[in-house]
């Protein structure tokens, strides 16, 4: 860490600290909203993993009012872009609506029907393989959100274990973070690094496509083979009872999808074009249905204080970054992407002069390899967080349940990230790893494994519920 840190930068650190345990405690809330209903109301706001970091964040911003003054706390709000969070409002919001949800339905089931395997089984892969590689054209969020919704009706709805939910959860928000790696402006991670280091799309392509397409599809197949025999026992998705959406609707959808695209860090010409949508769903309900207006906003709500938080990690988060070897520095950035947006964490090392092609790859490659393991590691998670939540026990996903579900996705894309250009069996170099740890800073180190020992406190305290309630 920085010898330069204030007052100011130990309590955003140790505010970020408690949003990243808060994150790994909203089962606990969501369990107490239920048994102490006279407060329900704010054990289920305290719940909310997309409340968490904008409450914490609403916190400093207090504190730096009080502290330092108004005009403090309103320049360095101010000093943020939230232009992230605008167009993944606006992405999940119009990427889920009927007639784009019914296009990308027609080439999952178009695509399915070549494949040897039953309808059911084939649609659950293409959703965890085709569309997550469409995230790279379409961007991470609005593909996030198409793949949600497509697995939330042909598994998340149907009564599936929890076992196929928390497996399917963690390869969904892996492939989506790797998947978006085919061009240079669709993952959030590289975007944040592409125009400095003059990754073009074609770069990107040739770099990373190939294994981040392979990554995708070993982690959707094997997902798939393991649970065949219950996804077989689960119908297709009907469709007859819908009325499909007409042709007209469906082309300006499309149009004002692919403004949004383009204009993702436009936001005077993103809003604008939200605002046209928005005028056009209202005038024809009918062919639009219930937009994800709430849960957009919430996914916005979470991402602006995940900005306004990391803004204050700047003095350790850097520092740990440039003092890194390439390898240490992939492995150590799919780790730290567990407790840090992986798109912060890629622009904080973009900060770092004179680094080598090596050092830019291994911090992309380990942020996007890491950007599943939890709800805060990527951009699009807390979208499908927000679309699928409601389909498990207590309307809460287990934090410390998506970790474990995410590690195995997690390591394949490490072994293809790093094992094609490299010894794969580097990730077992336990002396390579001891001395990493050796050379962190001790805040750091407690930060870093905090959360997992809350998690495992929280995991501990769900068997006990469980034992008592039976």
């Amino acid at each position: 860490m920085t010898a330069h840190a204030g007052t100011l930068e130990f309590v955003g650190l140790a505010l970020f600290a408690l949003a990243v345990v808060h994150t790994f405690s909203t089962r606990y809330f969501e369990h107490l909203a239920h048994t102490r209903t006279a407060h329900a109301g704010l054990w289920h706001l305290l719940g909310e993993v997309e409340t968490v970091f904008g409450f914490w964040a609403a916190i400093l911003l207090l504190f730096m009012a009080v502290a330092y003054g108004w005009d403090t706390s309103s320049a360095y709000l101010d000093s943020r872009q939230f232009t992230e969070p605008m167009f993944v409002f606006v992405i999940m919001v119009v990427a889920a609506s009927r007639p784009i949800m019914q296009v990308a339905s027609d080439v999952v089931r178009a695509a399915a029907r070549v494949l040897p395997a039953q309808p059911a089984v084939a649609g659950y892969f293409l959703s965890l393989s085709l569309v997550p590689l469409l995230g790279s054209f379409i961007t991470e969020p609005a593909a996030m959100t198409l793949a949600a919704l497509m697995l939330r009706e042909r598994v998340f709805a149907t009564h599936a274990s929890n076992r196929l939910k928390y497996a399917t959860l963690g390869v969904l928000f892996v492939n989506i973070s790797v998947g978006g790696t085919l061009t240079s402006f669709a993952a959030p991670p590289v975007l944040m690094v592409a125009s400095k280091w003059g990754w073009t799309t074609e770069f990107m392509l040739t770099t990373f496509g190939a294994k981040a397409a392979l990554a995708v599809l070993v982690n959707a197949l094997a997902l798939t083979l393991v649970f065949r025999r219950e996804l077989s026992e689960r119908a297709e998705p009907a469709t007859g009872g819908t009325t499909r959406v007409p042709a007209v609707f469906v082309a300006a959808n499309m149009a004002i999808l692919a403004g949004v695209v383009f204009a993702s860090h436009d936001p005077e010409v993103l809003m604008g074009l939200f605002l046209l949508f928005l005028g056009l769903a209202d005038a024809y309900r009918r062919h639009h249905g219930r937009l994800l207006l709430r849960e957009g906003l919430m996914v916005a709500f979470f991402l602006a204080g995940l900005i306004v938080l990391g803004g204050q990690q700047l003095w350790w988060l850097q520092g740990v970054l440039s003092g890194l070897d390439e390898s240490t520095l992939f492995y150590g950035a799919a780790a730290l992407t567990a407790i840090t947006d992986n798109a912060a964490l890629t622009y904080l090392g973009s900060l770092v002069e004179g680094v080598s092609d090596e050092y830019k790859y291994s911090l992309v490659a380990g942020a996007v390899a890491g950007g599943g393991l939890t709800v805060i590691a990527n951009a699009p998670n807390p979208a499908g967080f927000a679309i699928l939540k409601d389909h498990f026990e207590d309307q809460s996903i287990n934090a410390f349940g998506l970790f474990l579900a995410a590690l195995p996705p997690t390591l394949v894309a490490i072994a293809c990230f790093r094992g094609i250009r490299g010894p794969v069996d580097e990730i077992f170099d336990w002396d390579a790893w001891a001395a990493w740890f050796a050379a962190l800073d001790g805040s750091f180190l407690f930060l870093l494994i905090l959360p997992f020992v809350v998690a495992a406190v929280g995991l501990w305290a769900e068997f006990a519920r469980r034992d008592d309630n039976k």
